[in-house]
This record gives structure tokens, C-alpha cells and sequence, in this order.
């Protein structure tokens, strides 16, 4: 089925695991995917993984991709309008993350600053967002939450942040999500039981959407007994009272 694409940025969500595409996003985003020409990617080999998988008969060396990543020098604000250059040829342009949405949590949301300052149309599709999955089965505040990305490996400082993440949950009723590199993941776990209130609550969320997917939430005194093992799994934790 072609569809005609309006110029504009399409923000394009991809698996957060090796389930298949069906399972977690409609039907729609393939067919918008097959419309377009021109790419911004997290990952080269990553993004022609995932278009693959979309539609096998996508001529992948006919597209242009671009790659927009944690090595992309952000200050050079020319280089990245020049990746929004085919939307005022009258072009669509789609964003393609390593995993999950677009733009949250992820580079990808300069580019879309960009767009909306200059007054281009920016299309968000419809896909798995780690965040909001973790969010929505932990039993925690969905209404007041803040995303803390990576706790610093450095002890004084995430000491510090743990301390600012507690007076939040104290006082503002704040979820505090926040992730780990998989290899620390235990031992992550470890740590927040030794050292934060007992009676604080821990959701861990593993694999999401995956075979493996595991979404628990204890209390700290309770994780400190438990037997786990997340090492090297993507994982979610949150925090709540």
C-alpha cells in the first residue's frame, strides 16, 4: 500500500526487543517507513536492521541516512539543519532511535527543537517507550514523575542524587525512574537496598516487551533478601514511597 507523506520530521519508535514488529507497533509506521527517503539514525547498521524487518523489499542503499548519535558534535547547529535541508524540498524525513521513541531520552531531540523552530510539521508515531512501560506496571505515581537517565558513577555525586531524588519522593510524590549500564545492574540493586530507607519501594523492569520480560516492584528490605539476577539485561529501575 503507498501512502502520500506530507513533508514534515516522523519520529519512527523500534523494538525495545527481538519480538516480532507486530506485537508492538502498528501497522501504519511500516507503511510510512516505506514512504520515506531520507533518515537520521541513532545507528547505520542498527537502522537498516530495523527497516529490514519493517519491509524486506526497502532498497536500503537508495535512502539516505545520516547518523545522529552521542558522538555528534550538538553545538554545530548548521550541520544539524542540514539533516532537516529535505523537508523544505517538500520532503519527508524520519528519525530512527537503537530502541524505543524517538527524541526521549535520546539525541534525537535537538533535531526535533530544530524542526519546530523553524516551523515544520513533526509527526510522532505510535510505538514502545521503555519509560512509560515501566511506569505504567511499577504501581508508582503516573502522575507526578521525572526520568533521571543515568545515576553519576562518581559515589559523592550519585550519593548526592540519590539524596535529591529522595527529598522529591518525600515531598512532591515524584516517581524517580532512572537506568544503569546492564553490567552494574546487580549491583545497583545491591547498593540502593543497602544504603536508602527499607521501606522504600523498588520497581526493576527487564526486558521489556521480550521473552524474558520481568516487571517487579518490592520494598527495599525486601529486595535486600531477594535472589535476581538482571546482569546485562536492558533494564528500568523506579523508585517511589
Amino acid at each position: 500500500m503507498n501512502m502520500a507523506l506530507d513533508a514534515g520530521l516522523y519520529l519512527i519508535p523500534t523494538q525495545l526487543s527481538d519480538m516480532p514488529l507486530e506485537g508492538v507497533l502498528p501497522a501504519r509506521n511500516v507503511e510510512v517507513v516505506r514512504e520515506i527517503r531520507y533518515y537520521v539514525v541513532e545507528s547505520l547498521r542498527s537502522a537498516r536492521r530495523f527497516l529490514k524487518k519493517c519491509d524486506r523489499d526497502i532498497d536500503i542503499d537508495s535512502l539516505t541516512m545520516n547518523e545522529l548519535n552521542e558522538h555528534t558534535d550538538l553545538s554545530d547547529r548548521a550541520a544539524l539543519e542540514d539533516l532537516l535541508a529535505p523537508i523544505g524540498r517538500g520532503e519527508a524525513v524520519g528519525v530512527i532511535s537503537d530502541a524505543g521513541c524517538p527524541a526521549v531520552a535520546d539525541p534525537g531531540a535537538d533535531l526535533v527543537a530544530i524542526a519546530q523552530r523553524r516551523g515544520y510539521r513533526v509527526v510522532p508515531l505510535v510505538g514502545p517507550s521503555s519509560i512509560l512501560l515501566s511506569l505504567m506496571a511499577s504501581g508508582f505515581n503516573g502522575q507526578r514523575f521525572a526520568f533521571e537517565g543515568y545515576l553519576p558513577v562518581d559515589g559523592h555525586l550519585r550519593q548526592s542524587r540519590l539524596r535529591e531524588m529522595l527529598r522529591r519522593i518525600d515531598r512532591e510524590d515524584q516517581t524517580q525512574i532512572f537506568i544503569e549500564a546492564p553490567y552494574r545492574n546487580n549491583q545497583l540493586i545491591a547498593d540502593l537496598s543497602s544504603h536508602l530507607p527499607p521501606s522504600l519501594r523498588l520497581c526493576v523492569a527487564s526486558d521489556i516487551t521480550g521473552e524474558q520480560e520481568s516487571i517487579v516492584t518490592r520494598t527495599l528490605g525486601q529486595w535486600r533478601g531477594a535472589k535476581y539476577d538482571y546482569h546485562k539485561i536492558p533494564t528500568i529501575f523506579l523508585l517511589f514511597k
